[in-house]
């Protein structure tokens, strides 16, 4: 700050002087209060953290499809503080554009090291020039506080100065980032596109649910279950929400996510497990509303199941709900049948008749606690498919090994002398 003092003004200037002595007189106390604020620096939680974060980045492998994600979600997120800040040239949206370009800057450059090596330089220009407009604002409301009363006409000349000097650099700025050859543009291009998106956006969400869900194994025999009904249903042609692929997706994730409640409470790991999903950053490629229906899934796959009159579900139309009671159904299904000690999703086959809907589940115990607990999991998937589900054993396909034909030798028979 006091190197733009003396940038902006003569030693003769009375704001500057008046400036320079409160910078010297404040200085002391403002020293004494940071060493106070680092006495209190919690060391052991620090290097809890450090621990943690440590086993958490073995997930995000550097230059892989989940860093990449990782990167692109601060991207995206830098770019909206962008657009917002050129709307205006208040001191807030141009400070919170900073902040995010330096949390995208601090990605790449983590993650993403080659694309660090071509971009570095001008992250760091546009870093420093949104730095200056920074100090130059928080200059400003030092000048404003300042009770030089008998000096307006200096006050006015430095608000002047200031001014002019901000402008500049937010004209540099705008430069750089808007047309043909915006900044923006170039990092954009280096970043996921098209069928990329969704691949880097699934690895983000894997590595997540590593990062947080305590039991990784049992929540990947339930996915592997609840995808295998899905495409079940669907080959039965049990209900319309089987064949949307786009529910097929929410599925997946939700599948791969359910479990990340368990390591935040005992209580009720599922509504743990919806506000962690709700807290996180939309992932790249995905929309507000499937995302939230994906929380919703994952908030009923156990527990009470969702009534139409209260609660965030009574506020979805009737097709959203529909869509819940679906998803959340096939989880309640496919963990009741892990249970159970299906752990494997082949041979699954739906029939649907007029009256009822036959899964037949290969090697299904056939006895009074697997029903008890089928009939349970099952329950909210029947309310979607408005017909009974009938859970059957299916016979085991035999593995026929075709055997290769033998080979007579040939011979020829010969008269004897």
């Amino acid at each position: 700050m006091d190197d733009w003092v003396k940038k902006l003004a003569p030693e003769t200037d009375p704001v500057r002087m008046h400036l320079q002595t409160a910078f010297e007189t404040n200085e002391p106390k403002l020293r004494e209060n940071a060493i106070r604020l680092a006495g209190k620096f919690d060391q052991k939680t620090w290097k809890h953290l450090e621990r943690t974060l440590r086993q958490r980045s073995r997930l995000v492998p550097v230059g892989g499809l989940a860093a990449e994600c990782l990167a692109l979600e601060r991207f995206e997120l830098a770019r909206q503080l962008h657009a917002k800040a050129l709307r205006t040239e208040k001191p807030k949206p141009w400070h919170a554009l900073r902040i995010g370009l330096k949390r995208f800057r601090y990605t790449v450059e983590s993650l993403l090291p080659e694309h660090y090596a071509s971009w570095s330089d001008n992250l760091k220009r546009l870093q420093d020039i949104l730095g200056e407009i920074h100090d130059l604002d928080v200059l400003t409301a030092v000048v404003k506080k300042s009770d030089l009363h008998e000096t307006e006409d200096s006050l006015r000349l430095w608000h002047e100065f200031i001014e002019r000097e901000r402008k500049e650099r937010i004209e540099t700025y705008r430069r750089l980032t808007l047309g043909k050859t915006s900044l923006w543009n170039i990092w954009r291009s280096g970043l996921p596109t098209n069928g990329r998106v969704e691949a880097a956006a699934l690895a983000r969400l894997r590595a997540t649910a590593r990062a947080v869900d305590p039991h990784v194994r049992r929540t990947s025999q339930v996915s592997r279950i609840s995808i295998a009904l899905f495409d079940a249903f669907k080959r039965g042609d049990a209900a319309p929400a089987f064949c949307d692929t786009a529910l097929r997706r929410i599925l997946l994730t939700a599948a791969r996510l359910h479990g990340v409640g368990n390591a935040s409470t005992r209580k009720s790991p599922q509504k743990a497990a919806r506000k962690f999903l709700l807290g996180l950053v939309v992932p790249p490629g995905w929309t507000n509303e499937d995302w939230e229906l994906l929380a919703l899934a994952v908030r009923y796959h156990r527990g009470a199941e969702p009534r139409a009159k209260a609660g965030s579900f009574s506020k979805l139309s009737a097709e959203q709900q529909n869509s819940v009671r679906a998803l959340a159904g096939v989880l309640r299904l496919a963990r009741a049948l892990r249970k159970c000690g299906v752990l494997s999703g082949s041979g699954f086959r739906a029939e649907k008749s007029a009256d009822t809907i036959v899964l037949r589940v290969p090697g299904l115990p056939d006895d009074a606690g697997t029903a008890a607990r089928l009939a349970a999991g099952k329950h909210l998937l029947e309310e979607y498919l408005r017909l009974p589900l009938i859970m059957k054993t299916a016979a085991k396909t035999e593995k026929v090994v075709t055997l290769a034909p033998q080979q007579v030798p040939e011979f020829s028979v010969l008269a004897s002398d």
